[in-house]
């Protein structure tokens, strides 16, 4: 199994789908696109492919000029039947490839935060084991429109779409469930000023929503992360 990971921000990596890859096996490339590494001509000589999160958002293709030609290389693999799996910004833009709109700030969530899943996420074996409704940490400031064709999978009362599916296993992922308390530790150290001036008080309320939400929120990101990973079929 060789899955093409592909990072849009150092900071954004893959914590528990990491985990996941290595219990099955899997071989990993790593593109780091921010850096200007190349992305690959298309999906050949890879089983799945995972988007990671950043900074930028889902339109920022002056800033960010790899986003156009990763927006071509995600629908290049879902069209295929390969697995995907794209997780915060990599959600929307899988959602951008196949139609919908990204709709830019006044969509703010942090911290571990309770989705539900709907009908149809309770039958997708994307989140086979997990409860129906169950803590999970979001840090992000946009959100987007259903592509036409797509299910909703997840939802949560603040931002309606949380997860969706497209084709066999193209998975899109608003929250962070790669994230498990370490690495939300590990960003409250690294981003520690900007979280000061755009999250006050989060040092002091931190360890107390660890303790209080964090076990749910790594259960079901691992179970996420693993189920995500049985659906890689070699190609």
């Amino acid at each position: 199994m060789r899955v093409l990971v592909v990072y849009n921000f150092d900071g954004c990596r893959l914590g528990q789908i990491g985990a996941a890859l290595d219990e099955a096996g899997a071989e990993i490339d790593l593109v780091r696109a921010h850096r200007g590494e190349p992305l690959p001509a298309g999906p050949q000589g890879h089983d799945g492919i995972v988007i990671l999160g950043g900074v930028q958002n889902a339109l920022a293709d002056d800033s960010s000029p790899w986003l156009p030609g990763l927006i071509d290389l995600m629908r290049d693999f879902a069209d295929s039947g390969r697995s995907l799996l794209g997780v915060c910004l990599g959600s929307q833009l899988l959602a951008r490839a196949y139609g919908g709109a990204n709709l830019i700030g006044g969509a703010s969530e942090f911290g571990w935060q309770p989705v539900e899943l709907t009908a149809g996420g309770a039958a997708d074996p994307l989140f086979a084991g997990t409860p129906a409704s169950f803590p999970i940490f979001q840090w992000h400031d946009d959100t987007f429109t259903l592509p036409p064709g797509a299910t909703r999978l997840a939802t949560a009362e603040g931002v309606e779409n949380q997860a969706f599916v497209i084709g066999r296993a193209a998975y899109g992922v608003q929250f962070h469930f790669e994230a498990d308390r370490a690495l939300v530790a590990e960003w409250g150290r690294d981003y520690a000023d900007l979280l000061a001036r755009i999250q006050p008080g989060w040092a002091g309320r931190h360890a107390a929503e660890a303790a209080r939400h964090g076990p749910g929120s790594d259960a079901a990101g691992l179970a996420i992360a693993r189920n995500w990973v049985r659906t890689i079929a070699r190609t």
